[in-house]
């Protein structure tokens, strides 16, 4: 007996779900996403809000308020960079606080009609959550500094103690120092991605990220937000933060190279402290370098720059089913402005 043919839509491949069809709306949007515990949150020109998958099977989806005053210093290139990272690093952090909640919201064993009394810690939690959430997000800055910042200086100043100090004094030597250091940098993330792909939750949240991808490929292409329209678009998108992230490393590269050739052979606390004191501005660099290689991704060059980014996104997405697509469409769909040219790229 043959087996039947499971008819799966085809997938397109990253550069046609990014380009148009001839003949096709096309637009870049500046509509972006971050996954969530079974959901997905977005961020719209005016509007930011999640959708979560509820226990009970529902979606559930919550606008997110957010302060409608904008700095002088965020409308700034090269300054803005940092402020919004910083902005949305606590954003996301509260998003997905708030989507552990709610996706265990209606699940069977709630169903017994026996309520359960919350915790000291989750009355804590709700009584200071704003504390709560800032805590958590300056936390995970200063862990991943602490990891892809300074563990690869770290690890150089140690093993530069081997070397004889005539060879140390060597220009070349600091330029061969920072390279060393910048090639551990980007093992030390690339082995951070894959053993994180490899843990069972951490997955799940993969297919949501690959879902907003899908969602906002979509959407930028003029095609109706359904589950089968989004699934046939790549999970892979230029303009995700795991190929903002890489920018950040390779950027890092370069300047602290560049330092290293004018300041030579320094100790060990000096390093990291030049390290800390240039993140704000390796990262206002590389959000604008982002905005220039995203607008412009027609471009040869500009194409070639986003591919290292494009296949990191194979360690941090993963493919969704059409549940967790209509989630992320959800999600989308709650933020699109009434006027479609508020959110162009």
């Amino acid at each position: 007996m043959s087996k039947k043919k499971e008819n799966k839509p085809a997938v397109r491949s990253a550069e046609t779900a990014v380009s148009c069809e001839p003949g096709k709306p096309c637009k870049k949007t500046t509509i972006g996403g971050q996954a969530l515990i079974e959901g997905v949150m977005m961020v719209g020109p005016s509007r930011t809000a999640i959708a979560v998958r509820k226990g009970d099977g529902t979606i559930y989806v919550e606008e997110i308020k957010q302060s409608e005053r904008v700095s002088h210093f965020e409308k700034i290139p090269f300054i803005r960079g940092c402020i919004r990272f910083y902005k949305m690093l606590v954003t996301g952090t509260g998003a997905l606080m708030r989507s552990a909640d709610i996706s265990e919201e209606g699940k069977p064993e709630e169903e017994t009609g026996e309520e359960k009394k919350p915790s000291k810690l989750d009355e804590f939690l709700g009584r200071h959550r704003n504390a709560v959430v800032t805590f958590a997000a300056i936390l995970g800055i200063l862990l991943s500094i602490g990891l892809f910042i300074l563990l690869p200086r770290l690890i150089v100043d140690i093993g530069a103690k081997f070397i004889p100090e005539r060879i140390l004094e060597q220009t070349w030597m600091s330029v061969v120092l920072n390279v060393v250091e910048g090639i551990l940098r980007l093992v030390i993330f690339l082995l951070y991605l894959i053993n994180a792909s490899r843990i069972k939750d951490v997955k799940r949240v993969w297919q949501y990220h690959g879902a907003e991808h899908k969602t906002i490929a979509c959407y930028e292409a003029g095609e109706d937000l359904t589950a089968e329209n989004v699934l046939k678009f790549t999970r892979f998108h230029p303009r995700c933060g795991t190929a903002f992230m890489f920018i950040v490393l390779a950027i890092s590269i370069m300047i602290y190279t560049v330092i290293g050739v004018f300041t030579g052979t320094q100790p060990m606390w000096v390093n990291l402290v030049i390290r800390l004191v240039c993140i704000p501005f390796i990262c206002g660099i590389s959000y604008e370098l982002q905005r220039f290689v995203g607008r412009h991704d027609k471009n040869g060059f500009c194409r070639l720059l986003s591919k290292p980014g494009l296949w990191l996104q194979k360690f941090t997405t993963a493919e969704p089913d059409a549940a967790i697509v209509e989630v992320a469409i959800a999600s989308l769909q709650a933020v699109i402005p009434e006027n479609k040219e508020d959110d162009i790229w």
